[in-house]
């Protein structure tokens, strides 16, 4: 009998930790809530939660030294998941109120406003996943998922830049325009919308991850 995976939620005073370890410990996995430098590191897994504004979420992150844990867990091809702000703070900027910061720029892009009639995007909804996807494996396209944000990715600019390196796999969802709601690149996956809170697809989906580790 094999040995459950060890996930840590990385706990830098900005997520839903708590909903977060009960969601990854249903899903089979041996889960602590820590900041602990070297535990983050030898853990098979390590879930990168975040609510609240970019600027504090970034900064909190690196105060708990988080951006090394990520960089160095990444560098070794070793898993790393966000979630919400989570997922935001690994692209390059984000905008808030006309301020610019900086994320950790594991991708390249820029998280910026949505542009919707109702604002913040709070809510049950689908995803368009692309064929192929691990994280979204045994998912319909009717499969709903529980989003609560004001701010998002609107463009995907990182492509393969020859045939030996596999593109990333980005999903998309829409609330007044198009935004990237989860992606899937090597070690690196993320999620806008929240898995903990989205029922039985959220629990399919944390489980597909877990598996993968």
């Amino acid at each position: 009998m094999t040995s459950a995976k060890k996930v840590v939620v990385f706990d830098y005073g900005f997520g839903n930790v708590r909903s977060a370890e009960r969601a990854v410990a249903r899903a089979g996995a041996d889960v602590e809530i820590t900041r602990d430098y070297d535990t983050a590191m030898n853990a098979d897994g390590l879930l990168v939660p975040g609510v609240g504004a970019f600027a504090a979420c970034i900064d909190g992150l690196r105060a708990a030294r988080g951006d090394w844990v990520v960089g160095r867990r990444l560098a070794g091809g070793r898993p790393v998941f966000g979630i919400c702000v989570g997922m935001q703070i690994l692209f390059a900027r984000g905008i808030e109120h006309g301020v610019e910061s900086e994320g950790l720029d594991e991708w390249p892009g820029t998280v910026g406003p949505l542009h919707a009639e109702i604002v913040p995007h709070m809510g049950w909804n689908t995803v368009e996943a692309p064929a192929g996807s691990a994280l979204f494996a045994g998912l319909s396209a009717e499969d709903r998922f529980y989003f609560v944000h004001s701010y998002a990715v609107h463009d995907w600019e990182l492509a393969a830049h020859h045939e030996a390196q596999v593109a990333p796999l980005v999903s998309w969802a829409t609330h007044g325009e198009p935004f990237v709601a989860a992606v899937e690149n090597g070690p690196l996956w993320a999620t806008q919308f929240h898995p903990e809170k989205s029922g039985d697809a959220g629990a399919r989906l944390l489980t597909n991850w877990i598996e993968t580790l």
